[in-house]
């Protein structure tokens, strides 16, 4: 029988999903005793563990684990547990993620095998039935806070996946693409993490002088004291099929609040339909470009406070409005990063928005965020419909023709575009095939997981060639341009937020406040960063010179305990710090600081080494971050 008792305490959650109906197809489940003595699962006549020894199979498969590992360990298909025992014993304290399609399997278990310690000294995560889009979330409990997600370790019971294949393909592409995030996350912190601090460090003022776009939320919600209750959002992205509404996008304006992202702000313009608001948050020069010749004075721009300083500056108070050609306004998002997050959480919160890697994620995100009952998309196609990768004019394809030659022509560029991405053919909107690659079905996977997130908002492509995303639903334009008129309703109705949010946000009382705040946040932030400076230093030369004088130091007990203290208080220290996840922000994973275990096994000299290249790596970040913001 199954004790519901120690699955309750234990496991509330896997308690009530085995009460509900199993949504799996019923299948013949038998138990047979395997020669080893041990029962053995038989499902419609097919032997999924050993008949021989269950219990040796699964240790064999947990020997490829290794030792050394930190991550969580997937099991996919939990049979009778003997893979899930295994494991766990092979790599005590680690993490285990089980996922099983059938409850009916996860009973017969539980039925059968005494669990309760596996279930009481294991911590365990269960993704049991539905669709397997669980196991994203299931991961990110066990990201790292100092080396953010760990690829997990998966043992495969290859009967159970046959019995499900689909299910268990699903799970394994979204295991691939959590991790493949991270390794995008990463690259892009080397790539662009200095220029994020330096931006942020022009661009700080700006998050005490702009308002957030919380000021904003659910302006558009159906709420009967707002003005604007019930209107849909248009979002224009910036993809292929984007060109095909050009000539519709008055119309669609007369019944729409319209959302640009940068890419498409100028595309928009061209065709005289003046966004409401433009999405701009990517940091690098070449974003900001997308502003260029886009005056829009009935636009205000959502930024990140992270973005090219340029894109901000004509908004600041004792600013020259510089290259970038004026808007209405501008309401910044919660920063994606340390820094930022450290003044705005002292200064003035902003209102978080989604991040899923592209500026088409973030607009959808503040799309709900005004509370948009519906949101109308055009040009999401995420993937090369007819081998095209934006729409005609876009930035790309200018500066694409602008430096083509004859050794390199402007079809290069794009043949780049294709390739680069590893593109492989998948479903489209349609029913037919399209080509997409790995990147953007990353961006696919963040929609998808959102649209789950958010039932309450419908939302609609007019994209059909584009790449299918579950929960998007394709129309017709005709559909979009069948609702009512509302464009008076819209300008006045955002006239009077604006003109609420102003007054409110800089009445003189919240501009001192203000002010203040950020001061007292400013010298916080540069004591912090200095402390943690001289924390790493010291404790890097007290590891660096116990190492250089290592046979003396490791003969001496009375001296070793005195320099595990300090460096354990310096650790302590710095993690304890208010500003540590600002100092750690730059700081590099440790398979670049070469913080691999020494080869003779010594403890003592592994955490010697550890410690002086971690402290060595974190004064650096540190003091880069310092640099910056005394300049």
């Amino acid at each position: 029988m199954i004790d519901y008792a120690l699955l309750t305490k234990l496991y509330p959650g896997l308690a009530e999903e085995l009460e509900k109906n199993d949504d799996s197809p019923q299948v013949e489940i038998s138990v047979e005793k395997a020669a080893s003595g041990v029962p053995s699962l038989v499902i419609n006549g097919l032997h999924i563990h050993s008949p021989r020894d269950p219990v040796r199979e699964a240790q064999r498969l947990a020997e490829n684990l290794g030792t050394d590992q930190t991550g969580p360990i997937v099991i996919l298909g939990f049979g009778l547990g003997y893979a899930a025992e295994a494991a766990a014993a092979k790599s005590p304290g680690r993490p285990l993620i089980i996922v099983e399609r059938r409850r009916q399997i996860l009973k017969k278990a539980l039925e059968i095998r005494d669990l309760g310690e596996f279930l009481s000294t294991n911590q365990i995560v269960f993704v049991v039935g539905g669709s397997g889009d669980a196991i994203s979330g299931a991961l990110s409990l066990f990201e790292d806070p100092l080396r953010g997600k760990i690829k997990p370790a998966i043992i495969r019971s290859r009967a159970l996946m046959q019995l499900d294949e689909e299910y268990y393909a699903n799970v394994e592409q979204r295991i691939r693409a959590w991790t493949r995030a991270d390794d995008v996350n990463m690259a892009t912190l080397r790539r662009f993490g200095k220029r994020w601090v330096r931006n942020l460090g022009r661009n700080r003022e700006a998050i005490r002088d702009l308002p957030g776009i919380s000021r904003l939320a659910g302006a558009l919600g159906a709420n009967e004291a707002a003005d604007i209750a019930g209107i849909p959002v248009f979002l224009a992205a910036a993809g292929p099929s984007l060109d095909s509404i050009g000539p519709l996008l008055k119309e669609i304006s007369r019944r729409c609040v319209i959302v640009a992202v940068d890419t498409s702000l100028r595309f928009l313009l061209k065709w005289g339909a003046d966004p409401d608001f433009a999405v701009v948050v990517d940091p690098q020069y070449w974003n900001a470009r997308h502003l260029d010749r886009s005056a829009a004075k009935r636009t205000h721009l959502i930024a990140e406070s992270a973005v090219y300083p340029p894109v901000l500056r004509g908004f600041l108070p004792g600013k020259p409005q510089g290259e970038i050609p004026p808007f209405r306004g501008c309401f910044l998002c919660g920063s994606l990063f340390p820094l930022g997050r450290f003044i705005e959480n002292r200064v003035d919160p902003k209102g978080d928005l989604g991040a899923g890697g592209s500026v088409a994620t973030t607009a959808w995100d503040f799309a709900r965020v005004l509370g948009a009952p519906s949101i109308w998309i055009a040009g999401l196609d995420l993937s090369f419909p007819e081998l095209k990768t934006h729409f005609r004019g876009a930035l790309f394809e200018d500066r694409a023709h602008a430096e083509s030659g004859r050794r390199v022509p402007a079809e290069t560029w794009g043949f780049r575009a294709l390739r680069d991405g590893q593109p492989f053919l998948a479903p489209a909107a349609d029913g037919g095939q399209v080509l997409t690659d790995h990147r953007l079905s990353l961006y696919a996977s963040w929609f998808e997981h959102r649209f789950r997130e958010y039932p309450n908002v419908h939302n609609y492509s007019l994209s059909p060639g584009g790449l299918a995303i579950a929960g998007l639903e394709t129309a017709g334009a005709e559909q979009l341009l069948a609702l009512p008129e509302r464009r008076e309703e819209i300008n006045q109705g955002l006239e009077t937020l604006f003109e609420n949010i102003s007054k409110n946000f800089n009445r003189d009382e919240a501009v001192r406040q203000r002010a203040e705040q950020y001061e007292k946040a400013h010298v916080l932030l540069l004591q912090g960063l200095e402390q943690i400076s001289a924390e790493a230093r010291d404790a890097a030369r007290l590891a660096e010179n116990s190492l250089r004088n290592y046979a003396e130091t490791a003969a001496d007990e009375q001296r070793r305990g005195k320099i595990l203290k300090k460096l354990d208080g310096a650790f302590q220290a710095i993690k304890t710090s208010e500003v540590r996840d600002v100092a750690g922000f730059l700081f590099p994973p440790p398979e670049e600081q070469g913080t691999g275990a020494a080869g003779n096994g010594d403890p003592f000299r592994q955490y010697l080494e550890f410690s002086a290249k971690t402290c060595r790596a974190l004064k650096t970040a540190a003091e880069y971050q310092l640099s910056v913001l005394k300049r």
